[in-house]
């Protein structure tokens, strides 16, 4: 016959030796594995080093007794719901002094081995559960931190992609966070390729309009402009009313960044001409003009706690929003860098050197006339 609690461990606990082996003789055949203690003192070494399923605790023995026992077992952490039967010799006043010191049931001597092991089985079951209970709890508690963990992981890092989308095309942003390095927000120097464009007629188109007619013309170009800046994965300086900056090779590298920029400034183009067409019926006439120049920039993120932007600082930037206003509708001007290094996509003619205001020097400018299909295709 087994116990329905196997591999239950009973730690009996009486200073006779007689009824430390009857107890054995009872319980392990029924499958418990019995544990002996000599003393109350060897019992709680004993309970110190390893915890049984259950303690079989005498009352009457030398040193601290029984109740005393219980009640260091009760006091312990560990042992506080650890299922302890005394055993007494008598009923009455034992039995209630049991209970008072935190025993949780008792048999009087001599025992009935049926009633003993159906007191064991109840109790060691019951400690089962208790066990299965703090062990789910347990393991609820780190599922928990572990969520908190990850759910505050997310947080974050939705608030850096909050934060870099700001500037950079989603997939762009997605590789910075997924690679957990944000160090080109400091101040640095690069090489850069930027491209500013606005509108041809925007000034007086917004002093004579409804503010709510100029607010849904700027929803339009904002939109269609930031797809293209997402589609080409350009990096959004800022834009102000109807002006724009994006530039090209940081904080990613980019090895065709005068080609590509050109590429989305053609786009750009092509995607506010449709949208002029609408514009002209509404009575708006508004045109769309692009600079593009290469150039080293101090680059990093600019601005205050809760407010930053990622800044691009240099001649580069003023050449780009410099050609952009000498611009005609339509037109897309570039430096004779751009033009020499996107000249495999770009079709181009000269227009000589420019005086651009602020630029010290002549601008040798070119004009987009269109792409090279062959040759961007290829």
């Amino acid at each position: 016959m087994t116990t329905d609690a196997p591999d239950a461990v009973v730690l009996v606990v009486d200073d006779l030796e007689p009824n430390r082996k009857l107890m054995d003789a009872v319980l392990s055949p029924r499958g418990f594995r019995v544990q002996m203690a000599e003393s109350g003192e060897d019992a709680l070494t004993q309970l110190g080093e390893s915890l049984p399923d259950i303690v079989l605790l005498d009352i009457q023995m030398p040193g601290i007794d029984g109740y005393e026992t219980c009640r260091r077992i009760r006091a312990d952490e560990r042992t506080a719901y650890l299922p302890v039967v005394m055993v007494t010799a008598s009923g009455g006043e034992q039995k209630v002094r049991a209970i008072e010191s935190g025993a949780d049931d008792f048999v009087t001597k001599p025992f009935d081995q049926s009633e003993l092991l159906a007191r064991v089985r109840s109790l060691v079951r019951i400690k089962r559960y208790h066990d299965t209970i703090e062990r789910q709890a347990a393991e609820l508690a780190a599922w928990n931190r572990e969520l908190e963990d990850k759910v505050a992981a997310q947080v974050d890092e939705l608030q850096r992609v909050g934060r870099l989308r700001r500037f950079l095309s989603p997939q762009v942003a997605g590789l910075v966070v997924e690679s957990g390095d944000e160090g080109f927000l400091t101040s640095h120097r690069a090489e850069i390729t930027a491209a500013y464009c606005d509108l041809r007629g925007f000034t007086s188109f917004a002093e004579t309009a409804e503010p709510e007619e100029v607010m849904a013309v700027l929803r339009e170009y904002h939109e269609a402009l930031g797809e293209l800046v997402f589609r080409f994965e350009g990096t959004l300086e800022h834009f102000a009313g109807d002006g724009l900056l994006v530039f090209f090779n940081d904080p990613i590298p980019c090895p065709d960044a005068p080609a590509r920029a050109v590429r989305m400034a053609v786009a750009m183009r092509g995607r506010i001409e449709q949208l002029a067409e609408g514009w002209r019926r509404h009575g708006y006439d508004l045109g769309f003009g692009v600079g593009i120049a290469q150039g080293y920039a101090t680059l990093g993120r600019v601005g205050f706690e809760g407010r930053y932007d990622y800044a691009a600082i240099g001649t580069v930037t003023n050449t780009s929003a410099r050609l952009s206003a000498l611009a005609q509708a339509g037109q897309i001007l570039i430096t004779q860098k751009v033009a020499a290094r996107a000249g495999d996509v770009a079709v181009t003619r000269p227009l000589g050197a420019l005086e651009l205001r602020g630029i010290t020097k002549p601008v040798e400018t070119f004009e987009v006339l269109g792409l090279d299909a062959a040759r961007s295709a290829s």
